[in-house]
């Protein structure tokens, strides 16, 4: 049986793994990474931390395999997360620089994001305010999962005031782009000057 449930404290390491576990694409990116912790740090760990009652996971009967993580108010919870999860973190993982050579490892380029962390362009935030991360490991996936997870999020995001929300899928994640239009998320259109290029921005309302 899987179930939906609040995160716990206790879940934050399955959290993390999870996290790794389908950080490629979708896929495992642990062969990528010396400090399997670095993805979780940047997408589960300030959720975790700074807004657990909109943190659920989904488990069977082997432990926690698939979470669903976010916030209703994007902007302020990035100024929460500069003064209460970023400080330790670039203590921690020192800066590598500005400007990042071309053929830098993965470790590295976490570390840059931890101190120069990008910006939600402004016209997703502007009209989908809140926005939110989902991961399931294989063994979950295409079981309507994902949708229950949305589900039970979307009406404690309603609760918390959230209106309209985003996501953001790396391009190349077919499978997530895919899921996400199937649960109501269209593309939002972005100025050239926005569009790096390196994630798709769709955005819906909470129903």
């Amino acid at each position: 049986m899987i179930r939906i449930r609040e995160y716990r404290k206790a879940d934050r390491p399955a959290l993390y793994r999870i996290s790794v576990m389908t950080g490629d694409g979708g896929g495992d990116a642990r062969h990528l990474y010396r400090d399997l912790d670095l993805i979780g740090h940047i997408y589960v760990g300030p959720y975790a931390e700074c807004a657990p009652e909109l943190c659920f996971v989904a488990e069977d009967d082997l432990g926690v395999a698939g979470f669903v993580v976010g916030v209703a108010d994007t902007r302020p919870f990035e100024a929460l997360l500069e003064r209460a999860w970023w400080p330790a973190l670039r203590s921690r993982y020192p800066d590598p620089g500005a400007v990042l050579p071309p053929d830098c490892d993965a470790d590295t380029k976490r570390a840059h994001r931890m101190h120069h962390t990008a910006v939600i362009p402004d016209a997703v935030v502007a009209e989908h305010p809140g926005h939110l991360h989902m991961n399931l490991l294989p063994r979950l996936q295409r079981q309507g999962v994902g949708s229950r997870l949305l589900e039970r999020w979307f009406a404690a995001a309603r609760e918390a005031g959230a209106e309209r929300v985003h996501v953001g899928v790396n391009p190349g994640n077919p499978g997530g782009l895919a899921f996400w239009q199937r649960a109501g998320f269209e593309r939002i259109a972005l100025p050239a000057a926005d569009d790096s290029g390196r994630a798709i921005w769709l955005g819906r309302p909470v129903p």
